[in-house]
């Protein structure tokens, strides 16, 4: 069993080296994070054997498939982690920006500056990938990352961990910049939630009720990322080829993330001459298909049709899942989503202006894709480089978590003498 001592011994180490990180410049961030490129191409064996144990594993206790898919590392996904970190050493250092900045009538210059969060502890699922964005996003906005990933990849986060780490420390950071929670019980991730002054924030990425957990437990302050139960509307002024293909796309090309999309939502003037052809499409790669009364009628039938009920309506499948419902109009597609959204990403499929108006404006989504697809919604899609999630709160942080998402600020006033 992991003690809080063992816990808090680490969180001090990482605000120590958090400390160390604050002051230094773009050049020397950009320098470990292209170290930590090359390393981790360098070590692909060792982190794909690592990783083989984790699937093994996996596969043993009978994780699913959309599970053991999160988990997977392959050489090319290996290549992209590392892409993924030369990409965000190629973006502008947030650190040091001027916000705002000003002189009062006294004549004192105040700029409001960013400045690093600290320590940022990331809570995540079985996706080794994160282990990789997370440590590059917390180092180059100067952020200590302390990383505590699901027990189930544990062999493939203490891996990867231990390739940044030494990369990292060569290239002239802190020992301690990256580090690994220590443990893989339920106790590690408690202690983690209560090193209130050791932490300066959480991060949680995973389902719905590791999110859950964090926020409820959390006496460090948390920034929430959100399941990912996102829409596509099919409009009535829709260009069926290109619904499809967005439907399809959002759908079937990576349906273990959180910008994949749960529900489509079809408009009932077009949904005689979509849903039969869109549907033997999901049929044909293996979808299977939750649908309403209406739309029961329009689809293929089959072992992959089956009647949805309001628990499909807000699942979060990550699964070559799909519910389906037939609606009248923008509106009843809106106050579909406003039920039983997620606040993550929608997407319109419409060539009306004033339907693309009214679907956009009233949904309350950290993005609302137009004729695109739901998978956008990413960081590296963003042009933001890897990301640490996607938020749906409304605090600072909203949508994809880029460099910027990872500061605070800090006034910075300057005088001559000026005394109050």
């Amino acid at each position: 069993m992991t003690t809080e001592q063992e816990v808090r011994a680490v969180a001090a180490r990482s605000k120590e080296a958090a400390a160390e990180l604050a002051p230094l410049s773009r050049a020397e961030k950009d320098a470990a994070l292209l170290a930590m490129a090359d390393a981790l191409v360098a070590a692909s064996a060792s982190v794909l054997a690592a990783n083989e144990r984790d699937l093994a594993a996996g596969r043993d206790a009978g994780l699913a498939a959309g599970m053991l898919d999160r988990l997977a590392l392959s050489e090319e996904r290996i290549a992209g982690m590392a892409q993924g970190l030369r990409d965000v050493a190629g973006l502008p250092d947030p650190i040091g920006e001027v916000v705002r900045g000003y002189t009062l009538p006294n004549g004192l210059e105040v700029r409001q500056i960013r400045v690093p969060l600290g320590v940022v502890g990331i809570i995540y699922e079985a996706r080794p990938n994160v282990t990789v964005d997370a440590a590059g996003l917390c180092l180059k906005s100067g952020n200590a990352a302390l990383l505590r990933g699901s027990a189930s990849a544990y062999h493939s986060n203490t891996a990867l961990v231990g390739v940044l780490s030494e990369a990292a420390a060569k290239a002239g950071l802190p020992a301690d910049a990256v580090q690994l929670v220590p443990g893989v019980d339920r106790e590690s991730v408690t202690h983690l939630m209560r090193a209130r002054g050791l932490v300066d924030v959480i991060i949680p990425r995973g389902g719905a009720g590791l999110i859950r957990n964090v926020v409820e437990n959390s006496i460090v302050p948390v920034i929430e990322t959100g399941v990912g139960n996102c829409h596509v509307y099919v409009d009535a002024a829709a260009d069926l080829e290109m619904a499809a293909s967005i439907t399809m796309n959002s759908k079937v090309q990576r349906p273990s993330v959180c910008n994949a999309a749960e529900t489509l939502l079809v408009h009932s003037s077009v949904a005689e001459t979509f849903l039969p052809s869109v549907g033997a499409l999901l049929h044909g790669s293996g979808v299977t298909l939750h649908v309403d009364p209406a739309a029961a009628a329009l689809v293929p039938s089959g072992p992959l049709t089956v009647p949805a009920t309001d628990e499909d309506w807000e699942t979060e499948y990550n699964s070559l899942d799909l519910a389906v419902r037939v609606v009248s109009s923008v509106d009843e597609a809106v106050a579909h989503i406003r039920r039983w959204g997620s606040g993550h990403t929608e997407a319109i499929v419409s060539s009306d202006t004033r339907a693309i108006r009214r679907f956009s404006s009233r949904l309350d989504s950290a993005a609302v894709m137009v004729n695109a697809s739901t998978r956008f919604t990413d960081g590296g899609e963003f042009g933001f480089g890897a990301e640490i999630g996607i938020s749906t709160q409304k605090l600072h942080a909203r949508g994809p978590m880029g460099l910027p998402e990872m500061t605070s600020t800090s006034y910075l006033v300057t005088g001559d003498g000026h005394v109050r």
